[in-house]
């Protein structure tokens, strides 16, 4: 009956190890998939803000005809780029430190479970075999060694139910830090928002530089495309046919949007447009069909509204890390997705130490019963033998 016993306590204690080895290494996946989610949501995010500082930068070598932008303006985008280039090192840096932090923390936690499972499987079952055999010396140095290792297991299992708790609280900080983005908490080095000044200024200044490159556009046009200079103008080069529809302004000097008018074109349609108002050139550069541009200044004009478009649809997204909407997108999706499976296999880990601990306790108890039981009932046995008589 003891060794029945025995062997079903082996068999939790066996249970336990294997619980404990799925669970941590569900655990550890997980929690690598929900880090590699924060680092991609922080690396779109710094994705986001180079493609501004390029896409500013490219504005800077706009010209048309030698029109370039105001010197000022060239000024206003190199401090600009500046701001952005310190904000996303700022996040890339943070993002990098944290995720490095958690990476080596739970690759301790994770190779700490599989040495207390391989060691405690190997203990429940030597342990088991040795009472079978009744090696009592090994069975006492197996005992005094499965009191520490208990000892350290219902540690364990304490630290982790602690593990558990902290995980939850930070899955409803988070859910909590969604409802009330800009308080200021320790979530906020978790992922921290772009400063608001910084994207405010981009904002702003991106408008103003699409609007300066459309003067830089219209200004050709008006002075030189959609005019009849002489032949002896540098910028003569035979133009004529119907005018060209200048570029429309898609902000007005408050920086609102505004419609174009009939007899322009949006930025949208213009290199579409401008298509049928380029000539066909000669060897020597002139006009030899009716148009307003050659194919070269027609690049050169495409050129400026393809910056222009990509000025105007790439900087809105900006208004998601002013407000702190990716990261609070980013939250939502670990509390919904990510959060439950972890909260699911801490539990497995949790049962599975708790199994190891109960298991090998009890084990420990039944190898000392059953390794000595052999010796009491052959004591016993003894001091029931009659006693002979020598007397004569």
């Amino acid at each position: 009956m003891c060794l029945i016993i025995l062997i079903v306590f082996t068999c939790a204690a066996t249970v336990g190890c294997i619980l404990l080895s799925v669970g941590q290494a569900e655990f550890h996946e997980e929690v690598l998939h929900t880090l590699n989610f924060v680092v991609n949501q922080s690396d779109y995010t710094v994705q986001t803000l180079r493609n501004v500082t390029e896409y500013l930068t490219l504005a800077k070598d706009i010209n048309v005809a030698q029109v370039f932008l105001p010197t000022d303006v060239m000024d206003s985008i190199d401090k600009l780029n500046v701001d952005l280039n310190t904000a996303a090192d700022t996040l890339t840096e943070k993002t990098s430190e944290n995720s490095d932090k958690v990476k080596k923390v739970f690759s301790i936690v994770r190779s700490v479970l599989i040495a207390v499972a391989a060691v405690m499987l190997f203990l429940a079952v030597i342990g088991l075999l040795l009472s079978v055999l009744r090696h009592q010396h090994a069975i006492h140095i197996f005992i005094v060694s499965g009191w520490l290792l208990v000892a350290i297991t219902f540690i364990l299992c304490g630290a982790f139910v602690i593990l558990n708790n902290a995980v939850s609280d930070t899955c409803m900080a988070m859910e909590e830090w969604v409802e009330n983005p800009h308080a200021e908490t320790a979530l906020s080095n978790v992922l921290p928002c772009v400063d608001q000044k910084t994207t405010n200024q981009t904002l702003s200044q991106s408008k103003g530089i699409i609007n300066d490159m459309v003067t830089v556009v219209n200004t050709f046009i008006y002075t030189y495309a959609n005019t009849y200079p002489s032949h002896s103008d540098p910028y003569y080069y035979n133009q004529s046919g119907p005018l060209m529809p200048a570029l429309c302004y898609p902000y007005d000097s408050e920086l609102r949007d505004t419609q174009c008018g009939d007899q322009q074109v949006s930025i949208t349609n213009a290199s579409l447009v401008w298509q049928n108002y380029t000539c066909e050139v000669s060897a020597s550069g002139m006009c030899i069909t009716p148009g307003r541009v050659k194919p070269e200044i027609y690049t050169q004009l495409v050129a400026a509204v393809n910056e222009s478009y990509a000025l105007q649809h790439y900087t809105p997204p900006l208004l998601s890390l002013q407000d702190c909407n990716f990261v609070r997108d980013t939250f939502r999706t670990i509390t919904s997705s990510y959060c439950p499976p972890l909260d699911h296999y801490l539990k497995i880990v949790n049962a599975g130490l708790a199994l190891i601990s109960v298991g090998v306790l009890l084990c420990l108890l039944l190898w000392v019963l059953y390794a000595n039981r052999p010796q009491r009932e052959e004591a016993f046995a003894k001091q029931s033998l009659p006693v002979k008589d020598t007397g004569v």
